[in-house]
């Protein structure tokens, strides 16, 4: 009994007057505390940071306006000894539309190759139609990222591609005349794929960061990009007084059976006359179709093309000193080699060091043997060709096809003493 009241009371004692357990904390606000220490380190290094910006800022203007003072220089050689042909009417060239600029694009393979196909349906079929340069451009855009996709980001998306995308590409889609797609949605009237493409790179570098591989998905953002920019392909259109698919345009009004050209390579990689790959990044499929020669048979072929009044889609390397465009001319200097010594190993050797490499293509429209030289006329659209009087065109001389180009797209009837000696490839 007596540890049971001792508790109690021990209890009690414990409990707060009965005033106090009537007062309760409240809440309240005040204004913040500044701490006088930290809001002293804050502003030092507010002080400082401003400091620091404002020397980079100049450092950058100083370093902009030296810049700006700078001559930019490009190697050139000066025309010592080099006389090409008069004008472009030396050439009696086929049939071939005037010159499209690519302006700011790299779209060169498009350009050249379509050009090409043009020039042939007049030889096939005597029809000028001049075609979409952008409709495969766009659907290559499609064919180049689905395969990105399927790859989980391991294959190549760029804007420049080889003659033989044009083909593949139409098989699958077809083509169609330029005016049903110009492909510009500028109000100038010029290609820009700057922000095209970097909006293309900037969505792709998500997906992949992301992982988001959905097929669709991607193809469809895919679309709405190209068609901000391009604008969107229709699915059919008016040609002739007759409305048409794409696939149904090509099968009915060109005449092209595109399984009848050839994309032929001279390198000593592989076994000559076999077919194998082009090894070039815009090659991003991996084609395995060209037929390789040795570069005599390669050089001799094409002179007989453009002789006999085919013309040639082809490409290689153009950074060279003997491009000049304000000259409309392209030819291999004295001081880099001489011309009798360009041969199989001299080209080879520039293409195993990187000094010739697959960064424009062209089409080639005739021939013309002038004071001793082959020369060739080109069909340009790049920005480089506008420079001089003979707007889109230059005169390149043999040497500068010998040591430079590295393939083309021909007619396989131009190729029939040799077709039949071809492997496969390994």
């Amino acid at each position: 009994m007596r540890r049971v009241v001792f508790a109690v009371l021990v209890f009690a004692l414990a409990l707060p007057p009965l005033a106090a357990q009537a007062r309760k904390n409240k809440v309240y606000y005040e204004k913040a505390y500044e701490d006088p220490v930290l809001k002293e380190m804050d502003q030092v290094r507010e002080a400082s940071g401003k400091a620091a910006a404002e020397r980079t800022d100049k450092i950058r203007q100083e370093l902009k306006a030296r810049q700006g003072k700078e001559e930019r220089r490009s190697l050139k050689s000066d025309l010592t000894g080099v006389e090409p042909p008069a004008s472009v009417e030396a050439f009696h060239a086929p049939f071939h539309f005037p010159p499209q600029a690519q302006y700011s694009t790299n779209t060169c393979w498009s350009f050249s190759t379509t050009s090409f196909y043009e020039s042939e349906i007049f030889r096939l079929t005597g029809k000028k139609i001049k075609l979409s340069e952008m409709w495969t451009v766009y659907h290559e855009y499609l064919e180049k990222v689905h395969h990105w996709v399927e790859t989980r980001g391991g294959s190549l998306v760029a804007e420049g591609g080889e003659s033989n995308a044009l083909p593949r590409v139409w098989k699958k889609y077809g083509i169609v005349p330029a005016e049903a797609y110009p492909g510009i949605r500028a109000q100038d009237g010029r290609h820009d794929h700057v922000q095209l493409f970097g909006e293309i790179k900037a969505y792709l570098d998500l997906v992949k960061r992301e992982n988001i591989w959905d097929e669709g998905d991607v193809e469809s953002h895919l679309r709405l990009i190209l068609n901000k920019y391009l604008g969107e392909p229709p699915r059919t259109f008016s040609f002739g007084g007759r409305t048409m698919t794409a696939p149904e345009f090509l099968a009915r009004e060109t005449g092209l059976v595109l399984d009848d050209y050839v994309e032929v390579m001279s390198t000593s990689y592989y076994p000559f006359y076999t077919r194998d790959e082009f090894r070039a990044p815009d090659n991003w499929w991996h084609s395995r179709e060209y037929v390789n020669l040795p570069l005599d048979v390669w050089y001799g072929h094409l002179v007989s093309a453009a002789k006999r009044g085919y013309t040639v889609a082809i490409g290689g390397d153009v950074s060279e000193p003997g491009k000049i465009g304000q000259h409309n001319v392209c030819f291999i200097p004295s001081f880099d080699i001489p011309a009798a010594a360009i041969d199989q190993d001299s080209r080879e050797f520039r293409i195993a060091n990187h000094t010739t490499e697959d960064d424009h293509g062209i089409h080639l429209l005739g021939y013309l043997r002038h004071l001793g030289h082959d020369w060739f006329l080109i069909k340009d659209s790049g920005r480089s060709a506008r420079w001089g009087k003979f707007e889109g065109y230059y005169f390149f001389r043999g040497d500068f096809i010998k040591l430079k180009m590295l393939t083309y797209t021909v007619h396989k009837d131009l190729l029939k003493d040799v077709l039949p000696k071809v492997t496969a490839a390994r």
